[in-house]
């Protein structure tokens, strides 16, 4: 049996090659995407002197929307603020985006979203545990790239969760991947086509050996 810390590296670093094909593709590909990060750069650029928070609005905005990537906006924090101040500001807004979306899907969608629990058998457990299993289930969800982050707290605010262990579990749980999810980006923002080419292809490997691990299981 392969060590658990093997296995949590491999996967944390295939999450982050599937999100590097996200980030490049859509930068190069989709004209509307790439508008959008050029918008949203430009705005943080005109507005430097307060665009930490701003940063972290938009990160909480990207949260409560649940189907757009973030992974955008943590390359634009990198080249804005550094890698090291990026990255805190990048696991601010994710950890808040987080427990602010956990907070209102609570308070305000509980009776309109029972009826999608099928879709996401395996995140569905959520829903009936509390406690120290609740805590592991969202820590070990966060590593897993087929599950969408949204989902994860849907599902657990309609649960019986508590929000003080929902937000703890969460932000631990961020903070690995995001870290992978930053070193991703600053090789892709600084690194040569060639380069973001096999990144893309390993990615694509990455991702497809990981789907098939998660349809046999």
């Amino acid at each position: 049996m392969r060590n658990p810390f093997y296995q949590l590296f491999s996967t944390l670093c295939k999450f982050a090659l599937a999100y590097t094909i996200e980030i490049w593709c859509n930068a190069k590909k989709d004209k509307g995407f790439y508008n959008m990060v050029e918008t949203i750069q430009n705005f943080l650029t005109d507005y430097y002197s307060i665009a930490i928070p701003l940063s972290i609005l938009i990160n909480i905005i990207i949260s409560l929307l649940g189907f757009i990537p973030s992974i955008f906006l943590t390359a634009i924090n990198i080249q804005l603020f550094g890698v090291t101040n990026g990255t805190i500001i990048s696991i601010a807004g994710e950890a808040l985006g987080a427990i602010i979306s956990f907070y209102i899907y609570r308070i305000g969608l509980q009776r309109f979203t029972h009826d999608k629990v099928n879709k996401y058998p395996k995140v569905e457990r959520l829903l009936y545990v509390e406690g120290r299993e609740a805590f592991l289930l969202v820590l070990s969800f966060r590593f897993i790239p087929f599950i969408p982050s949204s989902i994860v707290t849907l599902f657990a605010a309609l649960g019986k969760m508590s929000l003080l262990s929902f937000s703890i579990a969460s932000t631990i749980g961020k903070i690995p991947a995001l870290l992978i999810e930053v070193y991703s980006a600053y090789h892709v923002i600084n690194g040569t086509n060639v380069a973001k080419w096999i990144i893309t292809i390993a990615g694509c490997v990455g991702l497809f050996y990981l789907w098939k691990k998660w349809r046999k299981k």
